[in-house]
């Protein structure tokens, strides 16, 4: 051994002394092991959006959703079994006895709108006179085009259990199947006939989601497993209802994970708005509500429960008044309510310069008939119909809730650190502020007191967010179990003036501005002011960018008119149909890394249920 190697091992073995004496040596971190996060699969994600009248559905992957009307046909069990329908265009409170006055008070300040409201050449716009229309049409005749419709009814000689989409819209009414729409304006279609109850309405869903999933998406039900959920839930929703839409999803039908959003955030990132004022018009509800970088502020929300379908029956009626020639058309009838909806989406309009009288021809084509022409003449009734959307009580819709807000919702039991614990647990300062808070807000709000109609409703369009507030105070959960001889004055009072809110049929234009003055900076104000989004589509008419616009400019408060540059109104963003804007909007949510942190997983939810939602829903829960 050579005397280089000798001292080499002396070297070593003082080293192995030092590190035994515990002599300290710099200490070199552990390398951190990066997360790995799973690579977006966006062709195995599911973007549901359901509607009252249409599911969009499809992958993320997908350019454009698959269309299904939202109805499920179910067959009898037994013989003799009295045939059930649910109602497509009519509904509740048309039939008393002051909905024709109040129809005909509404129509009088429609035609006031259009006359105060001149053409973009400066003049006037003429009425046109009915009693020349209503002659002409009724002197009208159908013409036979051919002896075959070439429209048949669904073929049930199979004696299928169930019918989904268009084949239980085609079911012969002579069939022995009852016909229900699960989802009426935007909520659960409860009610106590046949199908209405809670079960009954979660078992069709799950029926039509399953069928659609299956046949349009192809993907078969025991891969679904593979599958994860995006599901677009209203701005204004049932905490009970969308807990019931999860287990559904991920319990039943079977998906791995599954995402709750609203709709409202999904508009704006389909049109790639990070802020906007949202105002979804849909078949049978229209919601408002302000969102901002990407979050829904709560005291902005609306739902008014009037739509497209509305506008639909308003033209019917306006129809009938001028003679319609179709004079065996019935809102009852499914075939009958689909032409009415193609004639509203061909004729109406929000365009002032068009006026006069004008002749046009429609077609009928029914199973089981042959096709008829008919030719039609109309003079305002295009435009009368969408302006309704302004002056709802031109729907003639007596005794029914039109307006809503979002209330605190009544406690779960699954579900033990909510809002009432923290009034539970809140301090006794606490309490006093919101009790001082409420007194000043009712001060303010005291404006709605003694308004009827829909005409007064400036003070509501003044009222601050916390005002609306009121109706969604901490308070306002614990009024359940209290007798009424026992509330505070103040809080009785408050249940009241929110109740008279509620009570009201606000118009549009006038709920657009009562959102946005809900919301809580002048800057946001202004922010939403120039980017008023209209999607869905019951406000699909032409001229409906202009006339918005203008109703928004001259009934804003006169204090933003100065620091607003400029009010835009966006009906076709990125030039899509902004009925789809909605789904896209899911779909884009897919495909975010930061989505990947919200998915709430089959065994998280089948171990610790809606606590889930608390803690992973991108919204507060």
């Amino acid at each position: 051994m050579t005397q280089v190697d000798q001292e080499n091992g002396k070297e070593k073995e003082k080293e192995k002394e030092k590190d035994q004496r515990g002599v300290k040596r710099p200490i070199v971190p552990a390398a951190i092991p990066e997360s790995v996060l799973e690579p977006i699969q966006s062709n195995f994600i599911v973007v549901i959006h359901p509607g009252s009248s249409t599911l969009r559905i499809g992958r993320a992957a997908d350019t454009l959703p698959v269309g299904v009307p939202h109805v499920i046909a179910r067959r009898h069990k037994q013989q003799g079994q009295i045939r059930y329908e649910d109602p497509w265009l009519h509904r509740d409170g048309l039939s008393k006895p002051e909905s024709n006055e109040q129809r005909q008070n509404g129509l009088k300040m429609v035609d006031q709108a259009i006359w105060s409201k001149k053409m973009s050449n400066g003049a006037r716009r003429i009425p046109a006179p009915p009693d020349q229309v209503r002659a002409y049409n009724k002197q009208m005749r159908s013409a036979v085009l051919d002896t075959n419709s070439g429209v048949r009814w669904t073929n049930t000689s199979h004696q299928p259990e169930f019918l989904v989409g268009e084949e239980a819209l085609y079911v012969n009414p002579s069939d022995c199947y009852n016909v229900h729409w699960p989802i009426r304006r935007g909520q659960f279609n409860l009610h106590a006939g046949p199908g209405g109850s809670l079960t009954a309405v979660l078992a069709d869903l799950e029926t039509i989601w399953t069928f659609a999933i299956q046949k349009f998406l192809e993907i078969p039900r025991k891969d679904l497993k593979y599958y994860r959920c995006i599901l677009l839930i209203p701005d204004i929703y049932n905490r009970q209802h969308v807990k019931e839409l999860i287990n559904i999803l991920l319990n039943n039908i079977g998906f791995s994970g599954a995402v709750v959003q609203q709709e409202s955030i999904c508009a704006t990132f389909g049109s790639g708005l990070s802020s906007a004022c949202v105002v979804d018009v849909g078949e049978q509800k229209t919601s408002v509500c302000c969102v901002e970088d990407g979050v829904s502020q709560r005291n902005t929300r609306l739902r008014l429960a009037y739509g497209g379908s509305d506008v639909t029956r308003c033209f019917f009626w306006l129809m009938q008044r001028s003679g319609f020639p179709y004079r065996t058309c019935q809102l009852f009838n499914r075939m009958d309510c689909l032409l009415l909806q193609q004639l509203k989406e061909t004729f109406c309009h929000l365009d002032q310069d068009i006026s006069g009288i004008q002749d046009h021809e429609f077609k009928v084509r029914q199973p089981d008939s042959p096709a008829l022409l008919f030719q039609l003449r109309q003079g305002d009734e295009k435009l009368q119909a969408p302006m309704a959307l302004f002056y709802p009580t031109t729907f003639g819709i007596v005794g029914q809730k039109i307006t809503s807000l979002q209330h605190r919702s009544h406690g779960d039991s699954e579900d033990p650190y909510d809002e009432h614990y923290l009034v539970a647990t809140q301090s006794k300062q606490e309490q006093a502020a919101k009790a001082i808070a409420e007194r000043k807000a009712l001060a303010k709000y005291a404006g709605f007191e003694g308004e009827s109609g829909i005409q007064n409703t400036d003070s509501a369009e003044k009222s601050h967010s916390h005002e609306l507030e009121l109706g969604m105070s901490q308070h306002d959960c614990l009024l359940g179990g209290i007798d009424s001889e026992d509330l505070p004055a103040a809080l009785m009072a408050r249940k009241t003036t929110v109740s008279q809110f509620e009570g009201k049929a606000l118009g549009l234009d006038k709920s657009i501005l009562h959102s946005i003055d809900c919301c809580g900076s002048d800057e946001t104000k202004k922010k939403m002011y120039s980017s008023i989004l209209v999607v869905g589509g019951g406000l699909m008419f032409h001229g409906t960018q202009e006339f918005l616009q203008h109703r928004i400019l001259n009934k804003m408060p006169p204090s933003f008119r100065r620091i607003v540059e400029n009010v835009e109104v966006i009906t076709r963003p990125k030039d899509m149909d902004p009925r789809l804007i909605a789904w896209k909007g899911g779909a884009v949510l897919a495909c975010l890394d930061t989505t990947q942190e919200l998915w709430v997983h089959q065994r998280e939810w089948q171990r610790f249920g809606v606590r889930m939602l608390r803690e992973r829903a991108p919204f507060v829960w």
